[in-house]
C-alpha cells in the first residue's frame, strides 16, 4: 500500500519538468528512485513495528504439530499470505553521470525542495581519508542529520546527494610512493556507509533549547537542574539513498576505446586516440557529435576511470545526462521557472528598467553558448558579459528601456536606451517589433 501523501514517479518527473529541461530518462531513474526509496523505509518501519513477533509468528504457531487438534484442517493457500512476514528491501544507489552544466546539480537540488525526508548535498573534493586534512566522509552524514533537525529517526531515511564524485578517483594504477587520500582512500571509507552501518555523529550542540528542570538542594532552595545532551548521535546508513553524479572528464575516451575494440573489418579503430577538442571550444566540456557515449556506461569503464569494483558495484542504478542542445537552451533561458531571462527583467525592475531581448538575439545567445560549451553554466557567462554595459549605465540615469537585439550579441552595435514617458515607450517598443519582423522575414 503506497503512503499517503506520497507523490507517484510521474508526477515528480511533471515537477522536475518546470525546473529542468530535457534528460528524460535521468529524470525517470531519480524519481523512480525517490518513489522506491519512500516505499522501502515505509514497508522497513511497518515490519519492524507492526508485524507479528519472529518468536510468535502465525506460520510457526500453525506448523507445530502440538497445537493441531485431531479436527484441525489446513488452511487454504493464501489466507495466512497477508500475515508473513514481508522481505526486507535492499536500497538502490543512483549515479548520474553527465557533462557540465546539463543539469544535475539542479536536479538534485529541486528534488529536495519537493520531498518531506531530510536532504543534505556534500562536494566530494573536500572529502578525504581520516586522520588528513579535509572532511572526513561522516560530514555528509553529520549534515544530513543537521537537516533533519537533529533527528537521528528522522535522518535515518533520508537521501544524501554527493556532487563531484569522480573527483575521488584513483589518481593512478601503479606504485605509487604516497598514500592516495583523497581518491581510493575516501572509495574505501564510503563503501560500509553506502552499505549500511552505524555512524556516530559528534554532537554540535541542540538545536532547541535545553529544557529547564528543577531540583530542590539540601536547604529547601530550588536549584536547575543539569540537563545532559548526548555526546554524538548514532545514525543507521542501511534505509539512507545515495546520489552521487559528476562529469567523469575522460570516461568517454575510456567507452570509445571499448567499443573500438570490438569493431571489425578495415576501419576499424583499434587504437584510438583521445578525440581532439573543436576550435574555439574548451577541451573539459563534453559534446558530443554521435550521440552521448556515456549512455553507454558499463561498470568496467568506470573501474577504469579509477573506482574500485566494491564501490561501483554499491551503486546499482546508473544514468546519463546528454549535453543540452541550442534548443534546450532556449528553453533554460526562457522558458522553465526561474529562467535567465526572467531573472535578469527582474533584477533590471528593481530599478524601474524595462529590458526586452529579441527572438534574434536570444537565438544568438543559444548559439554562443552551444560552441561555447559549459551548458547551462554557459549561457550565465554570456549573459553576464552581454548585459555589462547596461548594467553600469542605467541604474541611476534617466534610461528606462533597453533593448537588445541580434548585433548586441555579434558586438556590432550597442544597446539601444530610451527615458522616461510615453513618446520614449511607444519608441521601444516600435523598436522591438521592427527587429521582430525583420528577424521573422529572414527566416522564411
Amino acid at each position: 500500500m503506497r503512503p499517503s501523501g506520497l507523490a507517484t514517479p510521474r508526477e515528480l518527473v511533471h515537477y522536475l519538468n518546470q525546473y529542468v529541461v530535457g534528460q528524460e530518462n535521468a529524470k525517470k531513474v531519480l524519481s523512480v528512485a525517490v518513489f522506491n526509496h519512500y516505499n522501502r523505509v515505509h514497508a522497513n518501519l511497518r515490519a519492524m513495528y507492526y508485524d507479528d513477533p519472529p518468536h510468535l509468528s502465525r506460520a510457526d504457531f500453525t506448523d507445530n504439530p502440538s497445537n493441531k487438534s485431531a479436527s484441525y484442517e489446513e488452511p487454504a493457500a493464501g489466507v495466512f499470505r497477508s500475515h508473513m512476514p514481508m522481505p526486507p528491501f535492499e536500497k538502490s544507489n543512483v549515479l548520474v553521470l553527465g557533462p557540465t552544466g546539463s543539469g544535475k546539480t539542479l536536479l538534485a537540488k529541486t528534488l529536495a525542495s519537493v520531498l518531506d525526508v531530510p536532504f543534505s548535498v556534500s562536494d566530494a573534493t573536500t572529502f578525504t581519508q581520516a586522520g588528513y586534512v579535509g572532511d572526513d566522509v561522516d560530514m555528509c552524514v553529520q549534515r544530513l542529520l543537521q537537516a533533519a533537525n537533529y533527528d537521528p529517526y528522522k535522518a535515518n531515511m533520508g537521501i544524501i546527494y554527493i556532487d563531484e564524485v569522480d573527483k575521488i578517483a584513483r589518481k593512478s594504477t601503479g606504485p605509487e610512493s604516497t598514500r592516495d587520500v583523497g581518491g581510493e582512500g575516501v572509495q574505501q571509507a564510503l563503501l560500509r556507509m553506502m552499505e549500511g552501518s552505524i555512524v556516530n555523529v559528534p554532537a554540535k550542540g541542540p538545536s532547541m533549547p535545553p529544557p529547564t528542570g528543577v531540583t530542590r538542594s539540601g536547604r529547601g532552595q530550588a536549584v536547575p537542574a543539569p540537563v545532559q545532551w548526548p555526546d554524538s548521535y548514532a545514525v543507521d546508513t542501511s534505509n539512507i539513498l545515495f546520489i552521487l553524479s559528476g562529469a567523469f572528464v575522460g570516461l568517454e575516451n575510456i567507452i570509445r576505446k571499448r567499443m573500438a575494440k570490438g569493431s571489425i573489418g578495415f576501419t576499424a579503430n583499434l587504437s584510438s586516440e583521445e578525440a581532439p577538442s573543436p576550435p574555439g571550444g574548451l577541451p573539459f566540456f563534453a559534446r558530443s557529435s554521435n550521440g552521448n557515449v556515456l549512455s553507454q556506461v558499463e561498470p568496467s569503464d568506470l573501474v577504469k576511470f579509477g573506482f574500485i569494483p566494491e564501490f561501483v558495484s554499491r551503486v546499482p542504478s546508473i544514468t546519463t545526462l546528454s549535453p543540452l542542445s541550442p534548443s534546450d537552451l532556449r528553453k533554460v533561458l526562457t522558458e522553465v521557472k526561474g529562467s535567465l531571462i526572467s531573472q535578469y527583467t527582474a533584477l533590471f525592475g528593481y530599478s524601474g528598467i524595462e529590458i526586452r531581448f529579441t527572438s534574434g538575439a536570444i537565438d544568438q545567445i543559444c548559439r554562443k553558448a552551444a560552441a561555447r560549451g559549459g551548458g547551462a553554466r554557459g549561457l550565465r557567462g554570456i549573459m553576464e558579459t552581454l548585459l555589462l554595459d547596461p548594467m553600469y549605465e542605467a541604474p541611476g540615469s534617466g534610461i528606462k528601456h533597453i533593448l537588445i537585439h541580434e548585433a548586441v550579441v555579434l558586438e556590432d552595435a550597442p544597446p539601444q536606451y530610451w527615458g522616461a514617458g510615453k513618446a520614449e515607450a511607444s519608441k521601444f517598443w516600435s523598436a522591438w517589433s521592427a527587429e521582430e519582423q525583420r528577424y521573422t522575414g529572414d527566416l522564411a
